[in-house]
């Protein structure tokens, strides 16, 4: 729409565990959100978002999934990969993507392949089924990594980049309905370094998507778990170092970064090393 041109980079998230992060419980993520304002001085609130569930008829739940929370659920989240990012339709999103108002099926004469649902159950199912990213063990293990540790505490890293989440019992009835929590994935305590909530941070890229107004300058706090494995950092990869990302940080997260900006070589080093080992 004219006038309304946003151009952002994205960049793809890790699925590596997200079946543990879909077998959170919605009242955990909300207590998370109620216990950061004490714990900063009321800088810090993540925001939590209700969001349709595809695959319950749009029954809403606690957004976890996609750079805006967009989704809750595996499926739902599977499905839009579908859609978004290879073009294929599926029952839960039946109609094609449009570019300048015309259907995409106007510039395409091939038959795009349609998925009956069945691909999208398989592949939230495979996702389900991965690990959550390993530490360094090793590295973790040091005396220059367990003082990083405690440093990010210390500093208020530990806020949003929460350490650890325990998930709902096995057993429980998530998804609008839709899936029962497995033994695997239940009762679980995961340390994905997030709260899956939104803040604005600085770096917002003004989309709004689900939840409304207040999210168009707000991203979902990424997991830190498997950091060491990549070379781009923030949504939009803009960030080539751990130092360079940190200091991207502003609004929500600002009396965090003036407590880094403070901390003495040594202990800007021990905090780098913590983050390397994850």
């Amino acid at each position: 729409m004219d006038g309304n041109e946003v151009r952002a980079f994205r960049m793809s998230l890790n699925t590596l565990g997200d079946g543990f992060v879909e077998a959170i419980n919605d009242d955990t993520l909300r207590a998370i959100a109620k216990s950061q304002p004490e714990q900063s001085r009321g800088r810090i609130e993540g925001e939590v978002v209700l969001v349709p569930v595809l695959e319950a008829g749009g029954a809403l739940r606690v957004g976890r999934f996609g750079w805006k929370n967009q989704h809750a659920s595996l499926v739902s989240f599977s499905a839009d990969a579908y859609l978004n990012e290879m073009g294929i339709t599926t029952p839960l999103l039946p109609t094609e993507n449009t570019t300048n108002g015309a259907s995409i099926a106007a510039y395409d004469s091939v038959a795009d392949p349609e998925d009956d649902g069945a691909d999208v159950e398989a592949f939230a199912r495979y996702i389900r089924a991965t690990k959550a990213p390993s530490r360094n063990e090793a590295l973790a293990a040091t005396a220059e990594a367990q003082a990083g540790s405690q440093i990010f505490d210390q500093i208020g890293c530990a806020i949003c980049h929460v350490r650890a989440i325990t998930t709902a019992a096995a057993g429980t009835v998530i998804n609008g309905g839709q899936l029962t929590v497995s033994p695997a994935l239940g009762d679980k305590i995961i340390h994905p370094f997030s709260d899956f909530l939104l803040h604005n941070v600085g770096t917002g890229d003004g989309i709004v998507q689900n939840g409304g107004r207040s999210t168009r300058n707000k991203l979902r706090t990424p997991p830190l778990w498997g950091l060491r494995t990549r070379n781009q950092f923030m949504h939009d990869g803009q960030s080539v170092s751990f130092n360079g990302a940190i200091l991207r940080h502003g609004g929500e997260a600002q009396i965090v970064i003036n407590s880094y900006r403070r901390l003495r070589d040594t202990e800007k080093s021990q905090l780098l090393t913590f983050l390397k080992s994850l």
